[in-house]
């Protein structure tokens, strides 16, 4: 299957027979079955916007309040339109290259052999642990709340259930750890799907606002459109695969994406205007605690991603031993070690962090502004041998400027709100 017209290189080689999904030690993102998976253009962008969809939709209702509607519009639609331009970059470069990993075109961008071995492995792994943290938050918040649901409206509120962080200790000891414990998994299951209820409340609208709530609005939203990794190994499995037709795929998985991201926003936000919180069901949870459709959506959202987070921990894990002992044999106490390792340090973050717009600020000002807009622009400035001056040459530098003063900005206003709230 030749993608690049210009060179012999096929984009989406073979991997090597055997049991490589049981092996920790093969590369991540390569590993093609030998028989070749096709998908259709409409399945291509279904599974696009599988790696798009996520939990960053529960905080953009918050992130409207905090921007008012024009504001979040153009914000939203910036970083949409930015993240398709990565992507387009990322895609001449596969085709260029016949490198079919986000991973290996790091590698190759920073040209260094005795060093990338290791660390071209530390982009894929910079994304999971947050996916992973954001998830088990959303179990320590919702899983009171759908047992309240059931229970009387006389319940104190002092009972073991009703505690988020024993229930969250609980279900990561008796069910995430079983499954994450295991060396291989089978399946790519979906990513939750959400339905939202609208409350009518009369309000006044505001329409743009501008405040240092702008620092966690626009990370969260970097982080809601966060697929990059995802996509090149997709570009491998569609059907007659060329530049042009995957980056249809993804201008309508954004576009669609966006569309989803707005409606959820636009009907949160006039759900609860100034009261909208910043995990969007908590709202629910207060003035329709026992909805039979609320407690259907949050019984919904639990399951899924209570199953996502064992999917998520193994790339995660796999990284982290690539990056750390390399390709060896694969080991029962490296393994166990470090699921413990990485479960341990993603439940104390979900344990301990107080509200869920930290996660998705400092995440999104930092690993997902890097993986979304500064390495796609420093990987096509380091690889592509288009002039300094042309279009997409000028359009990887704004890309890289962009990220690293939003990163650098909005992780520097979430710091200072830290020390004087404290």
């Amino acid at each position: 299957m030749n993608i690049n017209g210009n060179t012999n290189t096929d984009v989406c080689s073979e991997s090597e027979v055997g049991d490589t999904e049981a092996n920790e030690t093969t590369s991540l993102l390569r590993n093609v079955s030998t028989e070749t998976v096709i998908s259709s253009l409409a399945s291509s962008v279904f599974n696009l916007m599988n790696a798009i969809m996520g939990s960053g939709i529960l905080g953009l209702a918050y992130a409207m309040a905090s921007t008012g509607i024009v504001g979040f519009c153009i914000l939203l639609s910036v970083v949409a339109s930015l993240a398709a331009y990565s992507i387009h970059l990322l895609l001449k470069l596969c085709d260029q290259t016949g490198i079919n990993s986000y991973e290996d075109l790091g590698a190759k961008a920073l040209n260094k052999p005795g060093k990338v071995k290791n660390t071209h492995f530390l982009n894929p792994f910079s994304s999971f642990p947050s996916a992973m943290s954001s998830y088990l938050f959303i179990l320590k918040s919702e899983l009171p709340e759908a047992i309240n649901g059931f229970l009387n409206s006389e319940s104190t509120g002092n009972a073991w259930y009703e505690d988020g962080r024993l229930l969250l200790i609980l279900i990561t000891l008796c069910v995430v750890l079983p499954l994450s414990i295991l060396p291989k998994i089978g399946k790519r299951a979906a990513r939750e799907a959400s339905t939202f209820a609208f409350w009518d409340t009369p309000a006044v609208l505001p329409f743009c606002l501008f405040s240092t709530l702008y620092a966690y609005a626009i990370p969260t939203m970097a982080f809601s459109f966060l697929c990059h990794t995802a996509v090149l190994p997709i570009y491998c499995e569609l059907d007659r695969p060329s530049k042009s037709r995957m980056q249809n795929v993804t201008n309508v998985s954004i576009s669609l994406s966006f569309l989803l991201y707005l409606i959820s926003a636009v009907f949160g936000y006039l759900t609860f205007y100034a009261h909208v919180d910043s995990e969007l069901l908590h709202g629910y949870g207060v003035y329709l605690p026992r909805d039979i459709m609320v407690i259907t959506v949050r019984l919904a959202i639990l399951l899924s991603v209570l199953l996502t987070v064992p999917l998520i921990h193994f790339p995660a894990r796999k990284a982290a031993i690539l990056l750390l002992f390399g390709r060896r044999p694969f080991s029962w106490l490296i393994h166990v070690l470090a699921t413990l390792t990485i479960l341990g340090v993603v439940l104390l973050m979900a344990i301990f962090v107080p509200d869920i717009r930290n996660v998705f600020g400092v995440v999104g000002s930092t690993t997902s502004s890097s993986l979304l807009f500064v390495f796609p622009g420093i990987f096509y400035l380091k690889i592509s041998n288009q002039p300094i001056r042309s279009v997409d040459s000028i359009g990887a530098i704004f890309l890289v400027v962009f990220g690293l003063i939003m990163g650098f900005l909005s992780f520097s206003v979430i710091i200072i709100t830290w020390i004087q709230s404290t």
